[in-house]
């Protein structure tokens, strides 16, 4: 986990597991406020304050981005604003919302044909921070372009469209305009999410641009830092957790070196890391220690442009879905999500506009934290606070370590890919101490 803190533009932390006279722009949102969904197994209003919408972030190519909005369960009007991007890339952020750390779980029972069923997350961030769940790049769950070239987006690309998004529903909601201000995300998100920080930081510079942001800092977890990092790191992964013998390791570190993992260009090492590759697979690397599952990702059978489609029938159940992955696998939740999204009646309760699917999927072996170590030591920043474990309920819930920049690595003792979804108890107390500037 990666996050990082801004008292003052010039400052950061970071921590990894994120005109003088007033030009407004002439806009308004569709929000929308939703009182009730279906599938809900509570009586009555929602427990918390929903909001969904679509905001304009480019005009030539018509390209709106759905987001859902939650007020903090605590203290609105001063409680942070956080701004959760998913991974994939392309993953909608309802993955964020209803399997990491928003307050919807779904009850992973066996699919009959009826809309699954949802409950409240007791240990939902939004019990201390209003959070802002961004369908981001176009493509993601309900986000959408009106021409297929607002389709062909890039890191760089989308996160200046995330900022514009900022920027325009902070205009929306100005009440939020001096809440401390923090981007976050995971996996693949841990490319972007710094992206959207730096924009908004040089916007800062430019007068004419209002409002002003309060940022803080930014928080990523399971971060995707860099491929060539990322992929070899889950050799010496497996090696330390006793997946691949010495011998083997020891081989592929003398033929190996200096190439890249996944795109190895010499005979002896491609033999030997499809050796590694044999051990991996029998394994679901998104938590090595769990059964492994059939892919949770929707498998789309039609491509409109480069967006990902997907038919329903009018019955309300998915024509073209992902496979089923068996009851015990934490991967039903995804499945049971995408049958959920799916459905007309939940689309009709969220607002969404009706020619828009939602896809979902995460691709931890994926990003492991030996990685984000390499990562973190390519800085070369010095260390101001050892490795030390840190603790939940005076149980060891990881182990952390910090450096100067004000930047601090984190592990989250037992969790995958993604932390949340794993150990929610553990990284709402990590998000809590960060939020409020205090140790891990």
């Amino acid at each position: 986990m990666l996050t990082a803190n801004y008292s003052h533009p010039s400052i950061m932390r970071l921590f990894l597991f994120f005109l003088c006279i007033f030009r407004w722009f002439l806009f308004s949102s569709a929000a929308f406020k939703v009182t009730h969904l279906p599938g809900l197994l509570q009586q009555g209003a929602l427990p918390f304050h929903l909001e969904t919408g679509y905001i304009e972030v480019d005009e030539v190519y018509g390209v709106e981005l759905f987001y859902y909005f939650i007020e903090s369960e605590r203290n609105p009007s001063e409680d942070p604003l956080l701004v959760w991007l998913s991974g994939g890339p392309g993953c909608s952020a309802f993955n964020g919302l209803s399997l990491e750390i928003g307050p919807l779980k779904f009850i992973s029972e066996r699919y009959n044909g009826s809309l699954p069923n949802l409950v409240y997350h007791p240990y939902s961030w939004t019990k201390i921070s209003n959070i802002i769940f961004l369908d981001s790049p176009v493509g993601a769950g309900f986000s959408f372009s009106n021409h297929p070239q607002g389709y062909e987006s890039g890191d760089k690309s989308s996160s200046k469209l995330a900022m514009i998004f900022l920027r325009k529903w902070l205009i929306d909601h100005q009440q939020f305009l001096s809440n401390p201000l923090y981007i976050a995300g995971d996996s693949y998100a841990g490319k972007v999410v710094p992206l959207v920080v730096h924009n908004i930081l040089n916007a800062e510079n430019d007068m004419e641009q209002q409002p002003k942001f309060n940022i803080q800092g930014y928080m990523i977890g399971n971060p995707m830092t860099g491929e060539l990092i990322d992929f070899n790191a889950r050799v010496p992964f497996a090696f330390g957790m006793g997946i691949i013998s010495d011998e083997l390791y020891q081989r592929i570190d003398e033929n190996c070196k200096g190439e890249d993992y996944k795109n190895p260009k010499s005979s002896p090492c491609a033999s030997l890391l499809q050796i590694f590759d044999n051990f991996k697979s029998e394994l679901w690397d998104e938590q090595i220690l769990e059964p492994k599952c059939s892919l949770d990702a929707p498998n789309p059978k039609y491509t409109v442009g480069t967006r990902r489609s997907m038919n329903v029938q009018e019955s309300n159940t998915v024509l073209f879905g992902p496979p089923i992955p068996e009851l015990k696998c934490r991967t039903y939740d995804y499945y049971l999500m995408y049958i959920w999204a799916n459905s007309n009646i939940v689309q009709e309760a969220l607002n969404v506009k009706k020619f828009v699917s939602l896809h979902s999927g995460d691709h931890d072996m994926i990003f492991p934290f030996v990685g984000t170590k390499e990562w973190v030591k390519s800085l070369k920043f010095s260390i101001t606070d050892r490795w030390r474990s840190w603790h939940v309920g005076g149980q060891v819930a990881g182990y952390t370590e910090s450096y100067s920049n004000n930047l601090t690595f984190a592990t989250v003792k037992g969790a995958g890919h993604m932390a949340p979804v794993f150990k929610a108890k553990e990284c709402l107390a990590m998000f809590r101490r960060w939020i409020s500037h205090k140790l891990l």
